[in-house]
């Protein structure tokens, strides 16, 4: 059996989750399908998006067979108190882990009360590693937060996945895409060198956006002082929002064997890529992975 064509990033909200947003009087909450956050504008989501017929059909238009689904962290659900945040995450992970192929999961977990438990029993049912978001890892203090978290993910030979978080309210409505998630990239990039990869050696990482594009700042570095050597053998970026001239500019400075295919399906397309192009899809996802594939359902 050939290996996998893998989408590192999608996001589909499955029934349960939909529910459990629907269900709450305060913010991140769904009003029918308009999504209320407390760091941008009111948010019309599209049913379709989330049908998983529909994505599925959409996952093989794509050409992909493994399309890996996420919580959607710049919804804040990760950083509520626990109370509040248990009942979001488990029906989170309840509905991506009943999902059909081609879908697999990463895991998500509360911040207020870090539980590595509930992270080894939600890696056990299927979940192939734990997003974060970015802005809960961007200094020392938040690594030491996640410690527990961490080196869960470690010992079970699992990666992390570092996600654009909430932002700030303010500014027009297309501010948080284009200023606070990239800025928090960039935060969480940085702190991985400075505080993550000497504590967690062992441990996979894969950036989305490209890490918002500060692998790109190797000679401002060099002028101003910086991380030395970087990065490690085992970190990556994914593709999601950018073509194909800025992720061969990243690339150029990374290595091509660090770049995967991530597509923030629903809310971007896929990089085009040509057929013939095993390494975004394939090769460098399954090293991001490991040999462990998340168990899907029929």
């Amino acid at each position: 059996m050939s290996a996998p064509r893998i989408d590192v990033h999608q996001h589909v909200w499955p029934e349960p989750f939909l529910a459990a947003l629907r269900a709450r009087k305060a913010v991140p909450r769904l009003d029918g399908w308009t999504l209320h956050t407390t760091g941008e504008p009111p948010y019309p989501v599209q049913p379709g998006d989330h049908s998983v017929s529909a994505r599925a059909e959409l996952a093989a238009a794509d050409g992909i067979d493994l399309a890996l689904v996420s919580l959607s962290s710049p919804l804040g659900i990760e950083s509520l108190p626990a109370d509040e945040a248990r009942p979001l995450l488990d029906a989170y992970h309840e509905g991506v882990l009943a999902l059909p192929r081609p879908f697999g999961a990463w895991a998500a977990a509360g911040l207020d009360d870090p539980d590595p438990t509930t992270l080894r029993d939600v890696l056990t049912a299927g979940c192939v590693g734990l997003q974060l978001p970015a802005n809960a890892i961007a200094d020392e203090a938040g690594y030491e937060r996640c410690g527990p978290l961490l080196a869960e993910l470690e010992r079970q030979d699992r990666p992390l996945f570092v996600h654009p978080g909430p932002v700030a309210p303010g500014g027009p409505a297309w501010w948080a895409a284009i200023v606070g998630y990239v800025g928090q990239m960039h935060a969480a990039w940085f702190a991985w060198h400075e505080y993550g990869a000497p504590r967690y050696p062992r441990l996979r990482v894969v950036f989305a956006m490209l890490a918002g594009l500060a692998p790109l700042h190797s000679d401002r570095i060099a002028a101003r002082g910086g991380p030395d050597g970087y990065p490690g053998a085992g970190v990556f970026v994914e593709t999601s929002s950018y073509g194909s001239g800025t992720v061969d500019a990243v690339a150029a400075q990374l290595g091509a064997d660090r770049i995967v295919l991530g597509s923030d399906r629903p809310y971007a397309p896929p990089l085009s890529i040509g057929a013939g192009d095993r390494r975004l899809r394939t090769d460098n996802p399954t090293r991001l992975l490991g040999t462990r594939f998340p168990t899907q359902n029929p």
